[in-house]
């Protein structure tokens, strides 16, 4: 699931890479493409809703060896991922223009976020098949396929990436399309799969009928990680806004920089929890506490360490990071203060996605979703909106509230799940 993650964040990756290397124009294509960002995480957002909502019911109720709840679940699931898909490509195609102003854009900076945009929202029903029903796989024990489904998608997107970008001549439009493509080819490998005959749970949909009972399930508990990506979203547009009146399409740039470091930073402790996530559900359901146990202790261990090496890494080597992406040397300069600051105890992640874990894979939908709004919602983006305006911090403040948001919410997130469910385990 870790490889699977990894691949899986290549997909944008690259883009941002290409992208930051078109000559001439790269530093500032990289803010149009950083004011997507909202937009690319919100069809993350309803992926998870009903992806990473279902799959642990799934495993649940297989572990119960209820196979046919287990198959209705995956089914009403394939189907709100296809009715959203569709709401949110039509929806965002109607309003990009006003919304990318909103999160942030500039008369510069928006022809390039429009291009992207409005392409890869083409392409919305092929992400969210994709990255929704891949949980699906993972959850039936079969994580080699789920990660072929994204070795697939991320080797075709990087082949094409340079081919529309350079040799085309099509810049951030020809990620964009490289992009859908390589989706649409991953969605189809899970399709396959999932209606083929070595999976244990398939698609069937002769005289399927939407359920109303099931679907909310789905939702309740899929709402804490639809609440991590939707409040991701809301604070990549609260700091994008801020940016750009303290700093101006350069700190827009540095913050599109910042977030794909982070995103390469966060993968693996996403995947480790993410990993544990159906060995913690299956054991639930089967009642069996010490592998429970075992593994809640193995996430927490392993996640506290990687974090805590990557925070030195990036601690010592930032410009490294910063010329992944671009070799400006006035945004390189730029970045690197802002990118000490906002790495600041990474390690205090760790216990934030242990404790999420917990209470997603025990279907403890209240302190998921609870935990998920407080870090997001009610810390980082009241001090991003505030901190900027006390004592002339301007965008230092803005890049304050993420170290800040970390250790009050991470600790109490964990702190919260090792008295309310270790302690009784």
């Amino acid at each position: 699931m870790m490889a699977a993650q990894l691949l899986h964040l290549l997909y944008n990756i690259i883009d941002r890479i290409y992208i930051g290397k078109i000559p001439g124009e790269g530093t500032i294509a990289l803010a149009g493409l950083g004011l997507c960002f909202p937009v690319i995480t919100m069809v993350t957002a309803f992926s998870n809703l009903f992806g990473a909502g279902g799959a642990p019911l799934c495993s649940i109720a297989r572990g119960k060896q209820d196979m046919k709840k287990a198959q209705n679940i995956m089914n009403n699931a394939f189907f709100m991922l296809i009715v959203t898909g569709i709401v949110l490509t039509v929806a965002g195609i109607a309003f990009h223009r006003p919304l990318l102003y909103l999160f942030g854009a500039s008369d510069a900076t928006y022809p390039y976020a429009s291009g992207y945009m409005v392409v890869y929202l083409l392409g919305t029903v092929f992400v969210m098949i994709s990255l929704g029903m891949n949980p699906y796989i993972n959850s039936q024990g079969f994580a080699r396929t789920g990660m072929k489904t994204v070795i697939l998608g991320a080797v075709i997107n990087i082949i094409l990436d340079p081919v529309f970008i350079f040799v085309l001549k099509m810049g951030v439009k020809g990620a964009a399309y490289a992009t859908i493509i390589s989706q649409f080819f991953s969605a189809l490998w899970v399709l396959f799969f999932l209606t083929g005959k070595k999976a244990e749970l398939t698609l069937y949909f002769r005289g399927f009928r939407p359920e109303v009972p099931c679907i909310f399930e789905i939702v309740k508990l899929g709402f804490s990680n639809f609440c991590m990506s939707f409040t991701n979203s809301l604070v990549q547009i609260v700091c994008n806004s801020m940016l750009q009146i303290f700093g101006g399409d350069l700190y827009i740039t540095v913050m599109t920089v910042i977030n794909s470091v982070r995103e390469i930073a966060q993968t693996p402790m996403a995947a480790i929890s993410d990993g544990s996530c159906p060995i913690i559900s299956y054991n639930y359901g089967a009642e069996n506490i010490y592998q429970m146990k075992k593994a809640i202790r193995f996430m927490t261990q392993l996640g506290f360490a990687y974090t805590l090496s990557i925070w030195g890494l990036i601690s010592l080597f930032p410009e490294f990071f910063i010329r992944i992406f671009n070799h400006n040397a006035e945004l390189v300069q730029t970045a690197v203060p802002s990118m000490h600051i906002y790495f600041f105890g990474f390690f205090m992640m760790a216990f934030q996605f242990a404790g999420q874990s917990v209470f997603k894979s025990l279907n403890k939908a209240k302190q998921a979703i609870f935990f998920s709004l407080l870090r997001k919602a009610v810390i980082v983006v009241p001090l991003t909106l505030i901190l900027p305006r006390v004592g002339a911090l301007g965008v230092i403040g803005v890049f304050l509230a993420e170290p800040i948001s970390n250790f009050i919410g991470g600790l109490a997130c964990y702190l919260t799940m090792r008295r309310t469910i270790l302690a009784k385990l």
